[in-house]
């Protein structure tokens, strides 16, 4: 004789029971890891403050950009930029091709022009078509898991009213005094000693990327510099300087790092 009719069973009371409890690990693995909150406004924006930690906060939290744990402070490129690494002669040359806001540095005697994610793998075959690649060219670029040591951000972006700058000048809250406005003066500002200097330094409160030079593109035309015209323009420069510094008996190549060389 065929039992009851099954009927569906109902809730227990105690709703932790073996047939309705939730495995414990199974709970921690459906909640979201939580975000990483915006590192907040830094102590050490007291003129006693320890410059590096201002400075690594100008270039995450107001630019957005990002940069590599440890000392010193690095940043990565292949994200937000690339950098294109020209002797600073040759460079000064193309900035003619820039916008405005356009940011350049300078470390040396070499100049380090940030150029739209991408354009490191772009180069190879700019220089193969603008007929270039069959010269030697004191050239190099960094892209995708490379990064660069910052330069120090321009004196005043980050000190607060009555803060004393780097060149020892009261500098009044949002106030920043004016970069270097040409190559020599960049030089001297220090440069000359090896650590990157602004020449052009970026605007926090502007499109940074929208200002950089970029492959022509459908819906780009006048929107950003080209990069096609900045290439040709610096490595005609590159191959004039080499040139020059035969003639001179002068090394033809940046010696602390390994150039593009095409041959």
């Amino acid at each position: 004789m065929a039992g009851p009719f099954p009927t569906t069973p109902t809730a227990p009371s105690d709703p932790m029971s073996h047939e309705y409890a939730v495995p414990h690990a199974h709970a921690v693995h459906t909640v979201p890891l939580p975000r990483r909150p915006l590192d907040p406004e830094p102590e050490s924006y007291a003129p006693s403050a320890c410059p590096e930690a201002r400075a690594r906060h100008w270039y995450e939290n107001d630019l957005g950009w990002a940069s590599v744990p440890g000392r010193p402070l690095r940043l990565l490129t292949g994200v937000r930029f690339d950098i294109l690494d020209v002797p600073a002669e040759a460079g000064a040359k193309a900035l003619r091709h820039l916008s405005t806001g356009s940011p350049v540095a300078l470390r040396g005697d070499r100049m380090e022009i940030l150029v739209a994610a991408g354009g490191a793998e772009e180069l190879p075959g700019l220089l193969d078509w603008l007929e270039w690649s069959a010269v030697a060219l004191d050239l190099r670029v960094l892209g995708a898991g490379d990064a660069v040591e910052a330069p120090a951000p321009p004196a005043g972006v980050t000190s607060p009213a009555g803060a004393v700058s780097r060149a020892g000048v009261v500098v009044p809250t949002g106030v920043m005094p004016p970069a270097p406005t040409g190559v020599g003066a960049a030089v001297r500002a220090g440069s000359v000693q090896g650590a990157a200097v602004w020449l052009r330094p970026p605007d926090p409160g502007g499109e940074v990327e929208a200002s950089l030079p970029a492959m022509p593109g459908v819906g780009r035309e006048g929107s950003a510099p080209d990069l096609v015209r900045l290439v040709d323009t610096v490595a005609a420069q590159c191959h004039r300087v080499r040139l020059l510094r035969l003639g001179a008996g002068l090394p033809t190549a940046y010696r602390r790092v390994q150039p593009l060389a095409f041959s």
